[in-house]
Order: C-alpha cells, then sequence, then structure tokens
C-alpha cells in the first residue's frame, strides 16, 4: 500500500473517530445540569476571581468543566489514532496488559507503550504507577523462558519531553510518531483531517452552548441572589460545601 492510500486510510479513521467524539461532546453537554456542575467547582476560586454576575459565574463553570471533560475525551481519541498508526506500520496491537496500551515488534524487539495526550500528563504518584506497570508487563512477558529484548515507552502524543527514564523512554510529539511510523513529518500530516468540518462543528457546538449558558444563568440567579441581585455567595458555599446542602 503506498503513503498515499495509507494516509487516506488515515483520514477516514480519524474523520469516524471524530464524529463520534463530536456527538459524543454535544451529548454530554446538552444533558449538562447546572447544580451538579456547580457541586463539583471550587466557590472560592470564583469569589477571588471576582465574578460579578451570574452570566460571568456560569461561563466560568462552564469553562473549567468542558476543559477539563473534553481533555480526557480528545487523549481517548489520540490514544485510538496512535493504535490505529501503530497497526498500519508496524503490525501492532491493543495491549491486553495492565497498564499498557499498545503492543508491537520492531528490529526484534518487543515494545510496550503507555499512551498519554501530552508531556505533562500525570503528579508523581501516576507516573510512579506508570514505571510500576512497565516493571510488572516485562516480567509478565518473560515467564515463558524466552529471551526476549523488551523497550518500554511512555508516548506522549504531542509535546517535546523526551528523553531515557531509565525503566522507560519517554517519547513525545513528533519522535513518538516518527517512533511509529519511521516518517519525520507525520506529525505534521496528522494534524489535516482533525481540521475537517471543524467550523461547522463548532457553530453548532457553540449554538448549544450559548443556549445552556443562558439557561444556567436563569436557574442560579434565581437560586443564588440577594434581593438587589447580587450574588448571595454564602448561599452558594452553602449549597456547595455545606452540611445540609
Amino acid at each position: 500500500m503506498s503513503m498515499i492510500d495509507r494516509f487516506s486510510n488515515f483520514e477516514k479513521f480519524i474523520s469516524e473517530r471524530l464524529d463520534v467524539y463530536r456527538k459524543d461532546r454535544l451529548e454530554k453537554l446538552k444533558k449538562l445540569k447546572i447544580q451538579e456542575v456547580l457541586k463539583r467547582k471550587n466557590p472560592y476560586l470564583f469569589r477571588a476571581k471576582n465574578i460579578l454576575t451570574f452570566q460571568e459565574l456560569v461561563e466560568s463553570i462552564m469553562s473549567a468543566h468542558l476543559s477539563s471533560q473534553e481533555e480526557t475525551m480528545f487523549g481517548n481519541l489520540l490514544e485510538q489514532v496512535a493504535i490505529y498508526v501503530a497497526e498500519k506500520f508496524l503490525g501492532g496491537k491493543k495491549s491486553g496488559i495492565k497498564g499498557i496500551d499498545l503492543e508491537y515488534e520492531k528490529n526484534g524487539t518487543r515494545h510496550i507503550v503507555a499512551i498519554k495526550s501530552g508531556p505533562n500528563w500525570g503528579n508523581s504518584s501516576q507516573i510512579e504507577k506508570m514505571r510500576q506497570d512497565f516493571i510488572q508487563a516485562k516480567k509478565s512477558l518473560r515467564t515463558s523462558g524466552a529471551k526476549v529484548t523488551i523497550k518500554a515507552i511512555n508516548g506522549c502524543c504531542y509535546g517535546r519531553d523526551t528523553s531515557d527514564k531509565g525503566d522507560y523512554i519517554k517519547l513525545c510529539g513528533q519522535a513518538f510518531w516518527q517512533e511509529l511510523t519511521s516518517k519525520p513529518e507525520f506529525y505534521k500530516k496528522l494534524i489535516i483531517p482533525f481540521g475537517q468540518d471543524a467550523k461547522q462543528e463548532t457553530e453548532t457546538f457553540h449554538i448549544e452552548k450559548s443556549k445552556i449558558i443562558n439557561r444556567f444563568t436563569s436557574e442560579i440567579s434565581h437560586q443564588f441572589s440577594h434581593p438587589d441581585g447580587a450574588i448571595d455567595w454564602d448561599r452558594l458555599l452553602q449549597y456547595v460545601s455545606g452540611h445540609d446542602s
């Protein structure tokens, strides 16, 4: 299969996954309830920002919530893309080993990969857990007694932090995609299909988001306002953190 045909398949795969991602994102947005989101956010932070209107408050809450949600959802999408790319270039497969996302053979070496979106993906405890997962995976793969060379990789879909961490190699951005494809410029080609239909889908999402912001603003302004219209921070804090909320 030529590189052109192969990349055409990538574009189709990414387009299909983007459709699912966008539909899921829109459905999750429509199902949001301001009271549920509000209880998961930090009222002290919003007060410290000197927020004075309910619309500002709702927009801040929505921004924080959607940013976190989208990062998780898009990270899952990128993991699927990386596994698909490894499958097509290296005959790789999604791993069934705990803590490992991808396995493939290359140059006589078994590669095990934990895929993350970007380089700054976790705290020290999460990083240590990944390291232990790599150590355990290597032990499991060697239980048969076969002499197999195993290389562990923390593959990050974007970023520049590429280094030897001892028990594993960290490859980010261009280095990670080049590892999977042997193509130095593949990471640039990969961004093209992500822009397909983006404008139309973004407009649809923002229209729905605007409706929800208007509705949420009306709901919480009735619930948490002083008679003069100011935000009643005491009542809001009681709702989020009080014993009887």
